[in-house]
């Protein structure tokens, strides 16, 4: 059973959460403290954290830079509703998606089942064609979920991975913003959400120029976006 790990000093909804959550399947641990919670999510064994931004001692934010200090486990932000620079902020610190509050916890399942299909998606579904996808100094590893530039590895949130993954299976094509919000993050591209931008500058940042000093991941106006080169596939 999936274990999910819930940091949100609110216990009624924790308790409400859990109750759910618990219900559609998941093992879920509540934790009320920010920093306890902090120390929980690097010694066990979680499949994802849904992490709340308002919380007193420690904010989300601050639980999530620690975290990523040590690992890449899928988290969830619970935001205010409205506060699109909450959004971006936790977005940038590596937060694979978030959920503005109040919210309906069947949208949270969804989120969390989109999360699920992605990290599960992998090569042994697949043609040994498809396992490895390269392009130029960038290899992606279907099946291991690894990223590497010039043969170092590159880490990435679940969201980042899957988001080149698509861009490197369509290298020299234009892949819309509203493809991969639906491939990527399970759900339309609603209008002002930034997330897939968000996702993409963050990508940017960790892989760099290409060689020459040109753009890896180009912006198309009005359309969305393309990677640089052509795709070569191998057998992983």
């Amino acid at each position: 059973m999936d274990q999910i790990l819930v940091i949100d000093d609110d216990k009624e909804l924790c308790s409400l959460l859990e109750s759910f959550l618990v219900t559609e399947g998941f093992n879920v641990v509540v934790e009320n403290d920010p920093v306890r919670g902090v120390e929980r999510a690097l010694g066990a064994s979680f499949f994802m954290v849904v992490l709340d931004v308002m919380m007193p001692g420690m904010s989300g934010f601050d639980v999530l830079r620690n975290v990523r200090k040590e690992s890449m486990i899928p988290v969830i932000m619970l935001t205010a509703r409205g506060d699109d620079v909450d959004r971006i902020i936790g977005l940038e610190l590596g937060a694979d998606d978030y959920l503005p509050k109040p919210f309906n916890p069947r949208e949270l399942v969804a989120r969390i089942r989109a999360i699920q299909r992605r990290m599960g998606a992998t090569s042994q579904l697949q043609a040994p064609s498809q396992k490895l996808l390269c392009v130029g100094d960038i290899s992606l590893c279907c099946s291991s979920r690894v990223v590497k530039k010039n043969d170092t590895p590159v880490e990435m949130t679940s969201a980042e991975f899957s988001m080149l993954e698509q861009l490197l299976k369509h290298a020299g094509e234009v892949v819309t913003r509203d493809y991969l919000s639906e491939t990527v993050l399970g759900r339309e591209l609603a209008p002002f959400d930034r997330s897939v931008d968000v996702h993409i500058s963050g990508l940017r940042k960790k892989l760099g120029r290409k060689v020459d000093g040109a753009e890896r991941i180009r912006s198309v106006r009005g359309r969305g976006y393309q990677y640089a080169g052509d795709r070569l596939a191998g057998d992983g």
